[in-house]
């Protein structure tokens, strides 16, 4: 029988914000041997993609807070930094999505399983992710849209990979999911993004200026300074993105059981043949 009590992944109900929350750390923490590892080059990456434009808008490290002078370079900054990370949230999305869908069948899937190439739809991932990225980047170019963008897409990818949908229609499937309820699922992940977003900084922050109280390195040197700071927010970030993955994949079969009655049929099909549609 699936694990359906309190310390279960993914309990086959409709859960409360603080259970969804937790079901996602639980997910993370059973899953980080293959989401961190995989998390860190994107997380990288993203950090040397923006240092041009970190460059560009005269942000300086570790906080990169914005320059009076240079609102319009510094927006971009911003706009392009929400495209990449919802890019890099999607495409860790895929795993993710196929660890939840396992855990709420009782089975934690393995990384050899998870890895393994066959019906992941990674192809399909790899074209609709970018596309979630460059939706976010633009509604971040228009400011408060954002909010609207990063609420709504959460469930592209869990809906590609769990639904089994085709590539074009998940995107309509995740805006249907995350309005449903008064758009419950939408600002769920807003208050998961806003709550990693916290930590980010705090721990980010904390790092660079611990080394600078210890005196480990000389951060008073500008190179210094930037490299430290990339690889303190790069390896946050890498915990970050796959909390951040790992909760649209709970939250959308979540909004699924509370609004399609997916636990109800799981529990009418027979353990041999439940599947995660």
């Amino acid at each position: 029988m699936p694990d359906v009590g309190p310390t279960a992944v993914l309990p086959r109900r409709p859960l409360t914000v603080g259970e969804l929350l937790d079901s996602a750390v639980l997910l993370l923490r059973g899953q980080a041997r293959l989401l961190i590892p995989l998390a860190i080059p994107f997380a990288l990456g993203e950090q040397l993609l923006l240092q041009p434009l970190r460059v560009m808008a005269d942000a300086r490290p570790p906080e990169y807070w914005l320059d009076a002078g240079r609102l319009g370079s510094y927006w971009l900054l911003l706009a392009v930094g929400a495209g990449t990370e919802a890019a890099i949230i999607a495409l860790l999305g895929n795993p993710a999505a196929r660890a939840a869908g396992a855990a709420l069948l009782g089975h934690r899937a393995g990384v050899r399983e998870l890895l393994r190439p066959a019906g992941a739809r990674w192809l399909a991932t790899l074209l609709l992710a970018p596309l979630v990225g460059l939706a976010v980047e633009i509604a971040a170019l228009c400011g408060p849209a954002w909010f609207v963008a990063y609420g709504l897409l959460g469930a592209v990818i869990p809906a590609l990979v769990v639904d089994r949908l085709p590539a074009h229609r998940a995107p309509l499937r995740a805006l249907g999911l995350a309005v449903r309820s008064g758009a419950r699922a939408a600002g769920i992940r807003l208050l998961g993004y806003v709550g990693w977003w916290l930590v980010r900084l705090a721990v980010g922050l904390g790092v660079f200026y611990g080394l600078t109280r210890l005196g480990l390195v000389d951060l008073t040197d500008p190179a210094w300074a930037v490299a430290v700071a990339t690889a303190a927010w790069a390896g946050v970030n890498a915990v970050a993105y796959p909390a951040l993955a790992c909760l649209d994949a709970v939250l959308h079969l979540e909004t699924r059981m509370r609004t399609e009655g997916l636990d109800i049929r799981l529990s009418r099909i027979p353990a041999s043949r439940a599947g995660s549609g």
